[in-house]
């Protein structure tokens, strides 16, 4: 990457503009798709290219792919007139970093990954399975980032992920399990994840899913499992406090948000809940040490104790609410430009256990994974329905009930989480935000949670 780096170097240096970075990228990427245990296809990707952002009054982005010093400086000309023809825009001062940091580790044959996705798919080969598809991703990033503030950030990340769906059928009867794992490292840092293990068992009990009878409506302690917490705090807490939406930058795109700028300070949970956003775990899908605007990564308490405690930041947000940017501007690849992104977003554990929360329980449901949710665009009213879930009666988990259906709201959600369980697990996706969609890799996950006396259906 030295030629990149290069020029990544150059088209800061003879930018004219009063602030200047450019950020080459290098992604290659792996795709194995296994049907119904038939490989469909095997895709190598690769991917190179450089994006470049300067700040003349206003700001405009350029990328490109065919790189040379000609084309460097024909997109930088035409950056700068367009910059100066937009409206004014300042960033936040940060600190310049000079880092070079890698997370990499065993990368497999192409005879062990389909070794693999055979052998994960031989497992699910139960007669009320009639469709399964494995889709099994590995990425290299390299990127190279570099600014007119003098910070140079070189990145080497690996990343491993795995989609499912599985689709069950018994009588007339359909049930339909969607999931993802990733992980950044090597092969070993996936394998940890034990994939394999947790689809065989979602197969072995879809049948009794099916078949499930359904909950009486009314109102229940309820159990989530850090499944569902995931999806929670990354809808209901991560999204709503992304500064863009705040300020309305996100409006027509994604929606708007429960928070006001004022909101730093505001009750919205019990003293229970306290959700962080930090990309900095290492193995993590969503793992970085610096992110697209070249500021040091950190742990952000998004909500602590039930507090609204701050904002995700990027510098432009963090100059107009007069603080500092906490390091979440993140872009999908070269050719975007960075936008206030989370990374793993997570709830964190309490001091209970498990079995303590449940045997304090008269009358409630598990909620173990879910099959869908929705949620409004201020992020306030959400819907829930559960995929694995189980009565409990006197303190005990008794038998399935079929896609309890959860509707709340944010802050009655969080009010009535009255105990977390010692355990953090983590579920992986793709976020998707911006126009054009953005989609990076975060984890969401948390603690066992209990709620008290939330409506279900």
């Amino acid at each position: 990457m030295n030629f990149e780096k290069d020029l990544a170097d150059y088209a800061v240096k003879i930018s004219k503009a009063e602030y200047s970075e450019a950020r080459v990228e290098e992604e290659i990427k792996r795709v194995y798709i296994l049907k119904n245990g038939k490989f469909e296809s095997s895709i190598e990707e690769n991917s190179k290219g450089i994006g470049i952002r300067v700040i003349e009054n206003g700001a405009a982005f350029v990328s490109l792919t065919n790189l040379t010093k000609k084309n460097i400086r024909e997109c930088l000309k035409e950056a700068l007139k367009e910059a100066k023809l937009s409206s004014s825009i300042t960033l936040a001062e940060e600190r310049p970093y000079k880092a070079n940091y890698k997370f990499l580790g065993d990368i497999p044959t192409e005879e062990k990954i389909k070794e693999f996705l055979l052998d994960v798919d031989k497992k699910t080969n139960f007669p009320w399975i009639k469709s399964k598809i494995f889709v099994l991703t590995n990425t290299l990033t390299k990127k190279y980032f570099t600014n007119s503030d003098g910070s140079k950030i070189y990145s080497e990340i690996q990343r491993f992920h795995l989609e499912y769906n599985l689709i069950a059928k018994d009588g007339n009867k359909i049930e339909q399990r969607n999931f993802f794992f990733g992980s950044s490292g090597g092969w070993k840092d996936f394998l940890k994840l034990k994939a394999e293990e947790t689809v065989e068992s979602e197969a072995r009990k879809m049948v009794k899913i099916i078949n499930a009878k359904r909950n009486k409506k009314g109102k229940y302690d309820v159990i989530l499992a850090p499944e569902l917490v995931g999806i929670v705090v990354h809808e209901s807490c991560g999204h709503p406090l992304e500064a863009d939406r705040i300020l309305g930058r996100e409006a027509a795109q994604a929606g708007e948000s429960y928070a006001k700028i004022d909101s730093i300070g505001k009750k919205i949970g019990s003293e229970k809940v306290t959700i962080v956003d930090d990309p900095t775990v290492k193995g993590s899908y969503g793992f970085y040490l610096f992110d697209d605007e070249g500021v040091k990564a950190r742990r952000k308490f998004l909500i602590k104790n039930g507090i609204i405690n701050e904002f995700l930041l990027n510098r432009e947000t963090a100059l107009l609410l007069k603080t500092k940017s906490n390091g979440s501007a993140r872009a999908m690849n070269f050719a975007r430009e960075p936008i206030i992104r989370m990374s793993n977003t997570f709830m964190l554990p309490g001091d209970y256990k498990l079995d303590e929360m449940i045997e304090d329980i008269k009358n409630g449901i598990f909620v173990k994974s879910f099959t869908e949710w929705n949620i409004d665009d201020v992020r306030w009213n959400e819907k829930y329905v559960g995929f694995e879930a189980y009565e409990i009666e006197n303190g005990e988990i008794k038998d399935f009930v079929r896609r309890p259906i959860i509707e709340t709201t944010t802050e009655e959600l969080y009010s009535k989480v009255d105990a977390c369980s010692k355990d953090l697990q983590f579920v992986a996706g793709t976020c998707g935000k911006g126009e054009p969609m953005q989609g990076v890799p975060v984890w969401m996950g948390g603690p066992y949670i209990r709620v008290r006396g939330l409506k279900v259906k």
